[in-house]
């Protein structure tokens, strides 16, 4: 599949290796240039490309940048898709730590749902609750008793479902965890962020989840 990752953070470089070890056809974009993730590139087989030409021809497309940075990307960074190709949204939002107050989500809109409404793409969130070290290195074949589980949230059933397949495939039990406007029950401070659950047990801390915020993180 042709992949196309914005954002060399964490969850992103973690992303580029998980994926470029499969197979995949990755180009990877950051905020200050290819010249900046070369070794990240060489390192993998990945494309180090510009955040505007990370997603031309791709089937699928990871956003995974601090979600302060969302509205500031390229107009029309998402234009050249391939047709139907699902857009991740792996963000969370921290405004305390790094993001400042976003009053959309303030006023009751979910993450996810204004990253959509920033793009002007729907997306499925996915990848935001599990530590980048752990999606590297903790992924388990089928049926492994020690497998992790990762909730996967979205409007499109089609493209959920493409998400949930490279779940997958990287080695965790995907759960359907419903539209995105439920996927604040994937965010931090919920029952099931980073705690690196089975499948029946992310089910069942995603029905435990209140949209009730933590004081950390609260504006």
């Amino acid at each position: 599949m042709k992949i196309g990752i914005i954002g060399a953070g964490n969850i992103g470089a973690t992303l580029t290796r998980r994926l470029t070890a499969l197979g995949h056809d990755v180009r990877v974009a950051n905020s200050r240039g290819p010249e900046t993730i070369a070794d990240l590139a060489n390192e993998t087989g990945a494309t180090a490309v510009s955040a505007a030409e990370a997603a031309d021809g791709a089937e699928l497309v990871v956003v995974t940048i601090p979600m302060r940075a969302v509205p500031h990307l390229p107009d029309g960074v998402l234009d050249a898709v391939a047709p139907g190709a699902p857009i991740v949204d792996t963000g969370n939002y921290y405004p305390q730590q790094r993001d400042g107050r976003i009053e959309a989500i303030e006023s009751g809109t979910t993450e996810s749902r204004w990253v959509s409404e920033q793009l002007g793409r729907p997306v499925v969130k996915a990848f935001n609750n599990i530590y980048a070290r752990n999606l590297l290195e903790r992924g388990r074949p089928a049926g492994s008793p020690d497998r992790i589980a990762l909730p996967v949230a979205g409007d499109d059933p089609d493209a959920k479902g493409v998400v949930m397949a490279l779940v997958d495939e990287l080695g965790f039990d995907p759960v359907d965890a419903g539209s995105i406007d439920e996927s604040w029950r994937q965010q931090p401070g919920t029952p099931v962020y980073t705690a690196d659950l089975d499948a029946p047990g992310v089910a069942e801390a995603l029905a435990e989840a209140s949209p009730e915020r933590q004081d950390s993180f609260k504006a």
